[in-house]
């Protein structure tokens, strides 16, 4: 059975997930999303802003018993920033204005907005039921606090299958797809009367390679490197990205006020709603939001729950505002796109969403320039990306079993989906990502709204002791909770 068989087989079955199955997932996903956030939100009073004086403190701190085989606050802000900064918030925004209306991008603010909140609780959780690792470093996430605190080994292994599923096949597949189609533009630039089109060429195949041969040396080294290659380059592509985004909208400064009553009207057109929930703006805004910034979808505790810290809410507030990193980027994105010909539909032709709108936008500002800073800036999201990734799959991998021979069965499956994600077509790797994020963001969300009571706990333990004027630590049995054996 060849590559194309398998391909062909897995895209019917993709147009049966995407018409059967996903409408009624992102339905019930996006719901609980919405009342998660309402409810951590005035459950904390707003955390994810009244925190944010306290985030550079946080960062710069020097924790005592520090070691190399700790990840320091500023690392687990990069690596889980490295995950939600990535394809999400580029060729992700794209698909999400050109399916779901400008409005999209309004619901997505609506999403970071309250989600901030959701990603103070998971994380904050993750840090409480922490564990210590063989190498003296620490490992959690979701799996975790579900079976320690909530009593269920069941639900927190089936978590970890899930996450595992979602990270190392259905997202780093879609990192891997939207990555190699960005290079489309080059076969086109290159080859203008060519017989194939790019898809059938050998570029995919070429790129897959290597961009598989990386990951398998990534994915076989120390999970430190991991945080301190996301800590050099996700700051800097993140910024130039943004800065170059605030230069096209000044560019286009008179176009500010069309822009924000198209995405306003888009946004409450409520007949497009109701009439067609599963693929209206707020839908496909709060789901692209959530494969972009992941609050409360369960993934960026797994970092945080590594950080070397003196109160778990620490990790809470940093976590809350990489959403607000986020949404910065997913807005300079959707602008680009907003403010372009190729949007509008007034160029040579109306493009459909993915990296091909994204590059056509960067060509109208910027020119040929604008083409290669685009490509090189999404080959450096989705390499970071699929780090990041694979951190989070890893540590549930090791939650599930300590044997070796299944940690290198896993790395060498995740390898190879790198490959397998590079030959997929853009239908096929989001409705696999879409399907897998919507099972995992469901069962951690359930699992967060049964633990508000820890969270409101744990929190105002650190708001009494920052007012008394000192520098906040935790001692879990002081506050009667159990099973946190890192705190006690």
């Amino acid at each position: 059975m060849n590559l194309d068989i398998i391909l062909d087989f897995a895209n019917k079955a993709s147009d049966i997930i995407a018409n059967k199955i996903v409408p009624n997932t992102d339905i019930i996903m996006v719901v609980l999303l919405i009342v998660c956030g309402l409810y951590y939100s005035f459950l904390t009073r707003f955390v994810q802003f009244r925190m944010l004086s306290s985030v550079f403190k946080i960062l710069t701190e020097k924790n005592e018993g520090h070691t190399k085989e700790h990840i320091s606050p500023f690392q687990a802000l990069m690596i889980s920033t490295a995950s939600r900064v990535g394809i999400g918030n580029i060729a992700g925004i794209s698909l999400a204005l050109a399916t779901g209306g400008a409005g999209a991008l309004f619901w997505m603010w609506v999403m970071a907005f309250f989600g901030g909140a959701s990603a103070f609780a998971e994380s904050t959780l993750a840090q409480v039921y922490k564990s210590k690792d063989d190498t003296g470093g620490f490992k959690g996430g979701p799996a975790y606090y579900i079976k320690k605190a909530l009593g269920s080994h069941f639900f927190g292994a089936f978590f970890a299958f899930i996450l595992i599923i979602t990270y190392a096949y259905g997202f780093n597949g879609l990192q891997s797809q939207t990555m190699t189609s960005s290079f489309k533009v080059y076969y086109d630039m290159f080859n203008p009367n060519a017989a194939v089109d790019f898809a059938s060429s050998s570029w995919p195949m070429i790129i897959g390679i290597v961009l598989t041969i990386f990951g398998a040396w990534m994915f076989f080294s120390h999970h430190t490197k991991i945080g301190k290659i996301s800590s050099l380059i996700v700051p800097f592509m993140a910024l130039a990205y943004v800065l170059l985004a605030v230069i096209a909208v000044l560019m286009n400064f008179d176009k500010i006020p069309s822009v924000v009553h198209m995405i306003l009207q888009s946004a409450f057109d409520f007949k497009a709603i109701f009439g067609g929930f599963a693929g209206s703006a707020l839908v496909i805004g709060i789901k692209r939001g959530l494969f972009s910034n992941e609050a409360g979808m369960g993934s960026a505790p797994n970092a945080a729950a590594a950080a070397l810290t003196s109160h778990p809410a620490k990790q809470g507030v940093i976590q809350a505002f990489s959403v607000l990193i986020d949404v910065v980027v997913c807005t300079s994105s959707g602008f680009l796109v907003l403010f372009s010909m190729a949007y509008l539909g007034l160029g040579e032709s109306k493009i459909d969403g993915g990296m091909p709108l994204v590059q056509e936008a960067m060509r109208e500002y910027y020119g040929s320039f604008g083409i290669h800073f685009i490509t090189i800036a999404i080959v450096l999201f989705a390499i970071t990306s699929l780090i990041g990734n694979y951190y989070y799959a890893q540590a549930n991998v090791k939650y599930l079993t300590n044997s070796k021979f299944v940690m290198n069965l896993f790395r060498i499956t995740a390898v190879a989906m790198i490959f397998i994600g590079s030959q997929m077509n853009l239908k096929l790797a989001w409705n696999l990502a879409d399907l897998t994020m919507a099972f995992m963001a469901t069962t951690n969300i359930i699992s967060l709204l049964l633990l508000g009571g820890i969270v409101n706990k744990v929190l105002k333990d650190f708001n009494t002791q920052q007012k008394s004027g000192i520098d906040p630590k935790f001692n879990a049995s002081k506050l009667g909770i159990k099973n946190a054996e890192c705190w006690d």
